[in-house]
């Protein structure tokens, strides 16, 4: 057994310890609780791009976005570039590497945190930086770009991204959307059926307009899945942290049952050396 000393500097820590990590606690919370009053979404923008494509049949269009000119995709992996997360990385990454065995392709990290695991696994990725609140849009938009660059030059067809979805404030989901080639019944609200061609006056060819609209569609869902990540952080580093709370106060339970029976065997110690002394010298 332990001595006494090295016991109560022990629970000491754990103390101190308990104290930081409750701290942290609620740092996350203030930090979920802020941003989930921050994020918004486009349903209104989501409705609009639906009802036009409801007046003309994508269909027929030869377009990358909508019939894929490669059969490679590309897997956007959404991870952070902080810890404490309890494994929610490790959780996206597998799904991501499970969705590149579906089809070949190439991966594409986002978060440091990520790029560890894939480089740990051997598979070749391309990285950007985790997702920063400030610079969000600008990320998103960076994103779009850089995908949609890379559809129209061929180089994949399909386009996934895997991210982790805050179901509530306890439970996160890691979740798949299929990006390219583009359908409306995947987009939010648009599950209507299209009805086909209508009487329109069109500037622009059909297909150019198809490009532009699903073009500001995927920055504004990579715009939202971005904010859900960063909510998905937040939360899941609260349950991590409380996780650890609780093991933390099972491990300081049994330190403080060593160190009580340490001291009451140093008590009886003591207590029987004073009595043998003085029957010795009694």
């Amino acid at each position: 057994m332990k001595p006494i000393a090295v016991l109560k500097k022990d629970m000491e820590f754990n103390n101190g310890l308990a104290s930081l990590l409750e701290t942290l606690k609620s740092i996350a919370v203030s930090q979920y609780r802020a941003l989930e009053k921050k994020l918004t979404t486009f349903q209104d923008l989501n409705r609009t791009i639906v009802n036009f494509f409801q007046d003309i049949n994508i269909k027929g269009f030869d377009h990358p976005f909508l019939k894929p000119a490669s059969k490679a995709q590309a897997v956007v992996a959404i991870t952070t570039d902080t810890g404490l997360l309890g494994g929610l990385n490790a959780r996206v990454i597998a799904t991501a590497v499970d969705r590149l065995n579906e089809l070949p392709g190439k991966i594409v990290i986002i978060g440091e945190k990520g790029k560890g695991y894939v480089r740990d696994l051997g598979i070749p990725f391309t990285a950007f930086g985790g997702i920063n609140e400030e610079e969000r849009y600008a990320q998103s938009v960076q994103m779009r770009d850089y995908l949609i660059k890379k559809v129209l030059e061929g180089e994949f067809g399909y386009l996934k991204v895997v991210y982790p979805k805050p179901v509530s404030f306890t439970v996160q989901r890691v979740e798949t959307v299929n990006f390219l080639p583009f359908e409306v019944s995947k987009v939010k609200g648009g599950n209507a059926a299209e009805k086909g061609v209508k009487d329109i006056i069109l500037e622009s060819t059909p297909a150019e307009i198809a490009e532009y609209l699903i073009y500001l569609l995927l920055g504004q869902q990579l715009y939202e899945i971005f904010g859900m990540s960063r909510l998905s952080e937040y939360a899941a580093r609260y349950v991590h942290l409380e996780e650890s709370v609780q093991k933390l106060k099972e491990m300081n339970k049994k330190v403080k049952l060593q160190y009580f029976k340490a001291k009451h065997e140093l008590v009886d110690k003591n207590m029987r050396e004073l009595f043998a002394s003085r029957l010795l010298y009694s």
